[in-house]
């Protein structure tokens, strides 16, 4: 592992691999191809790990394991000399109508465009999966225009519909399930983020989304079918 790297006890089963103090795609992809080599040549011991937008926390067995082995273990790791990842492109439909979308004109009129050009330009773009979070599989989803950059509602609302797709600051994300949230909700998809029974998340780090746009009369049929946690190959 590159010396540069800092390993900090995280508890008492977890240590923290934290990388550069910048949020960016470089390092992701350090976090994520650290991730893939980490799970590969884990000893027994090692648990799992969860990467983050700078920091890879690896889990550990106590029992099994000391702080002193693992962090002997991350060292020896080889360093690397590319991002090893598995990421996918996951397409979401989303439908943008008034009705999935309050505060598509909120964003629309901060902005200063329409809001057609919003959603061309939120549509336009491919986002990375830096990391799931707040949510079981929400993701903070990083590439948007800029044009687009909307701070934060000043009040949250108490409830926020699963499936609705927001943008606070520079970033978007989809609610993968109804809870509170204080995003601007631009849309909403009818596809499943999270399945509860499963744990499964239709998402991982170091995916990447590309949004496309529907009318409601498709957006009904997707529900309807019950569609959900299904993921193209890049």
């Amino acid at each position: 592992m590159d010396a540069d790297h800092k390993l900090i006890p995280h508890g008492d089963r977890a240590v923290d691999i934290v990388f550069d103090e910048v949020i960016s795609e470089e390092v992701s992809s350090r976090v994520i191809g650290l991730l893939n080599v980490v799970l590969d040549e884990k000893p027994e011991g090692v648990i799992g790990a969860l990467p983050a937008y700078r920091t890879l926390t690896v889990e550990y067995d106590p029992l099994l394991m000391t702080y002193g082995q693992v962090c002997l273990f991350l060292r020896g790791l080889k360093p690397l000399t590319g991002s090893k990842e598995s990421g996918r492109l996951v397409r979401i439909p989303v439908c943008y109508s008034e009705g999935f979308g309050p505060d598509l004109g909120a964003v629309s009129e901060h902005a200063g465009l329409s809001r057609e050009e919003v959603i061309r330009r939120h549509t336009s773009a491919d986002y990375r999966v830096y990391m799931l979070g707040f949510r079981p599989g929400f993701p903070y989803l990083g590439g948007l225009d800029p044009a687009i950059a909307c701070p934060r509602r000043g009040t949250p609302r108490q409830r926020v519909e699963g499936g609705s797709v927001g943008i606070a600051g520079n970033q978007t994300g989809v609610y993968p399930e109804t809870s509170p949230g204080g995003w601007n909700i631009i849309g909403r998809t009818p596809l499943r983020l999270f399945d509860e029974e499963s744990g499964t998340a239709l998402l991982s780090a170091g995916d990447t989304v590309r949004f496309e746009e529907i009318p409601e009369s498709v957006f009904e049929t997707i529900v309807r079918g019950g569609e959900g946690l299904d993921r193209d190959d890049r």
